[in-house]
């Protein structure tokens, strides 16, 4: 039989505030335990929750980018359960009436575009930490994360596979960094994952029980996990099992997922609005204010570059995976606008390549996009070949000759010959030298001119232009 697998994602954003939700308290990461719970993310007796207009503020850009509707009012409601790292006995969330319903995001799948829809998301505060090591069998607890502001994005059950749920995180994950709502930290926890994984036969309309697996802090343990546990649901109901619906955690060790605890429904936990949090009034001239302050978002830009710099929509969709890189190929192209494709060539080969190798954000990167077009200019106007202009680009990307591409390529005697008199010399010599060969092109043999082309590039150590050599070339062996 052929199975369907059905993917459901609620990631969990930090929002990028100074303090808290509910609180004065820093959200500044890496502090002494507890040192950053005040009396309120303790729940001392008497204390009362104040709601920070900042994370108000973020989830409304949210809510804009993806074309949501702003719920006015909202309702905070108390989720109860009991846990150590929850010192209230309850977390402050929203249920029945959340800021944010609906909306969408488009993901492009290799070639195809893919829209996956939003149930809501809602603003919500983090729990604190459990800290199981190095205290001598015993556990601690630090609240320094508890009250933190959370948006929590839901998404409908449209992901289909492994690839496609890593696909649409990065995709959301890029938005929010790019509206300037969320850090994207996933190594300290800004952005995490909880995948929802079903499988049902294939061409069923019905949904299979579904498992959460909770917690999911990179790209690759996402695609592993939900491989996983597609995989160990599928061998259970080929073998003629059910599923029982439940919480589970992924284990990257092992590579695989293991229960965690049987999966609860609302009613276990007695959602009721908040008495100390009035309902969540939002004008509309906020709104409109907070509207005029997003930036051009990612898919308004793709779509510029294909019609504007005539991109593919493969390119367009790299360019534009992050504002940074974004931002970096337009102050390029605004230099060479007439060199687009050259332009998005070099950033996303050369410029990615050398970020990779050397972990290095394309903000900080050593070569800035005056250089970078400085360097492009000397390709397009036939200064240097492409093969030299690698040669250039290493020497910059090192500092050299303070960057600019001019000095290195006058430094290093780079420039190409391009006067003809001096190719055809070349030429003339080579045919001279290789008779044999131009005997083998003329009696049909085409690779002998490939031959012949190298070694008019060999005797002019390369600084011929391949272009002129070609069509010298060929002049000549029709003569």
């Amino acid at each position: 039989m052929q199975w369907e697998i059905v993917i459901g994602l609620e990631v969990h954003t930090q929002l990028s505030t100074q303090s808290k939700i509910f609180s004065s308290a820093s959200t500044a990461y890496g502090a002494i335990p507890n040192s950053q719970a005040c009396a309120v993310d303790l729940a001392l007796p008497g204390v009362l929750p104040v709601l920070n207009r900042g994370a108000v503020e973020r989830a409304i850009k949210f809510a804009l980018a993806v074309g949501a509707k702003i719920n006015s009012p909202s309702i905070f409601a108390r989720k109860n359960y009991f846990y150590p790292d929850l010192p209230k006995g309850y977390q402050i969330s929203q249920f029945e009436l959340p800021i944010v319903s609906g909306g969408h995001v488009k993901i492009q799948v290799g070639e195809t575009e893919r829209v996956i829809r939003l149930t809501r998301a809602h603003l919500e505060e983090d729990a604190g930490k459990s800290l199981h090591e190095d205290f001598h069998g015993m556990s601690g607890i630090d609240l320094n994360r508890a009250g933190t502001p959370l948006l929590e994005i839901v998404s409908e059950p449209d992901i289909r596979g492994s690839a496609e749920a890593v696909v649409y995180a990065k995709t959301l994950h890029a938005l929010v960094r790019w509206i300037g709502i969320c850090d994207g930290n996933m190594q300290e926890g800004s952005f995490r994952c909880d995948a929802n994984v079903s499988v049902r036969p294939h061409g069923s309309d019905k949904l299979g029980t579904r498992c959460e697996i909770k917690n999911l802090n990179s790209f690759r343990f996402l695609e592993k996990a939900i491989d996983y546990e597609a995989r160990r649901q599928i061998e259970i109901l080929e073998e003629g099992g059910s599923i029982r619906q439940e919480t589970r955690l992924y284990d990257s060790h092992k590579n695989e997922t293991r229960t965690m605890r049987s999966k609860e429904d609302a009613n276990d936990y007695r959602y009721f609005p908040d008495p100390d949090l009035l309902p969540l009034e939002i004008s509309t001239a906020w709104i409109r204010e907070i509207e005029a302050t997003l930036p051009e978002l990612p898919e308004a830009r793709r779509n510029r570059y294909v019609t504007e710099f005539c991109l593919s929509i493969y390119d367009a969709t790299l360019l534009t995976a992050t504002r940074e890189m974004a931002d970096f190929f337009e102050s390029t192209v605004k230099l060479l606008p007439a060199q687009a494709k050259l332009c998005a060539n070099w950033i996303m080969g050369e410029i990615s390549a050398r970020q990779n190798r050397d972990g290095v954000e394309i903000t900080a990167c050593p070569i800035n996009p005056t250089q970078l077009a400085a360097l492009l200019l000397r390709i397009s106007d036939g200064t240097i070949s492409g093969k030299a202009a690698k040669s250039v680009f290493d020497c910059m990307w090192n500092g050299e000759e303070g960057g600019h591409a001019d000095a290195i390529i006058e430094a290093k005697g780079l420039k190409q010959i391009l006067g003809d008199s001096e190719i055809e010399g070349c030429v003339d010599a080579v045919l001279i030298a290789n008779l044999q060969q131009v005997m083998d092109y003329r009696s049909g043999k085409e690779k002998a001119f490939n031959s012949l082309v190298g070694q008019v590039m060999k005797a002019t150590k390369g600084k011929a232009n391949p272009a002129q050599v070609s069509m010298i070339l060929k002049k000549k062996l029709a003569e």
